[in-house]
């Protein structure tokens, strides 16, 4: 895709082709679950290099209380796709204003098991990155640019072991612990984008109460 910065690639060509066993051993069902989709969005700052836009679920809601997570949410009936979907919720849950940002791929569909949802990640090109933050307190806490540099610095990665006993990747930034399905999602696309460093994989922690419920 041209007009994107040099640091998306091998990136923007290797999430084109990506198949759902990058990300997932959970086959996707044919039929049934709730669509929805999440909104992966890649800007860049002059200070901290490339960053991912990462929000904090309230820890009030009933499922995924205090979750890091990428904007996202169930389909409506008047997204036409999956593109649509992300950029529609992330609009309403950080003000994002959906012309700042170039939609690069669609992701494939990924089955999260204990929640029902069929989830579409879309990547998308922050091309004119502006100000945002929580549009409802009782949905969002918080949102922040998470930089790429700080993701795979080996200090920050670790694993989880979840009460299920289910131990995946995560990630200690900036006062976020990223864990669950969102950062399984970083945690291919860091190796896709060419950008993951050798880490610690032996560095597990329990998942904290307050890192909510959930993947």
């Amino acid at each position: 895709m041209t007009g994107l910065p040099e640091w998306w690639e091998p990136l923007a060509t290797r999430a084109m082709a990506a198949r759902r066993s990058d990300f997932t051993r959970w086959p996707t069902p044919p039929t049934g679950g709730r669509r929805s989709a999440v909104l992966i969005l890649l800007g860049e700052q002059v200070e901290t290099g490339p960053d991912v836009l990462v929000l904090r679920r309230s820890e009030t809601m009933r499922s995924h209380a205090g979750q890091p997570a990428f904007p996202g949410g169930a389909t409506d009936p008047v997204d036409v796709d999956a593109a649509a979907t992300a950029l529609r919720e992330a609009t309403e849950e950080v003000g994002l204003d959906a012309s700042s940002a170039t939609v690069v791929a669609t992701l494939p569909r990924l089955w999260i098991p204990v929640s029902g949802y069929i989830v579409t990640p879309v990547l998308a090109w922050w091309h004119a990155p502006h100000a945002v933050a929580p549009m409802d307190p009782a949905e969002v806490a918080e949102v922040q640019r998470l930089p790429i540099a700080e993701l795979v610095d080996p200090a920050n990665r670790l694993r989880v072991r979840h009460p299920s006993g289910y131990v995946g990747p995560a990630f200690d930034v900036r006062g976020m612990l990223v864990w669950g399905f969102t950062a399984g999602i970083l945690n291919t696309l860091l190796e896709l984008g060419g950008w993951a460093v050798p880490w610690d994989a032996g560095r597990v922690a329990e998942l904290p109460s307050l890192a909510g419920g959930g993947s």
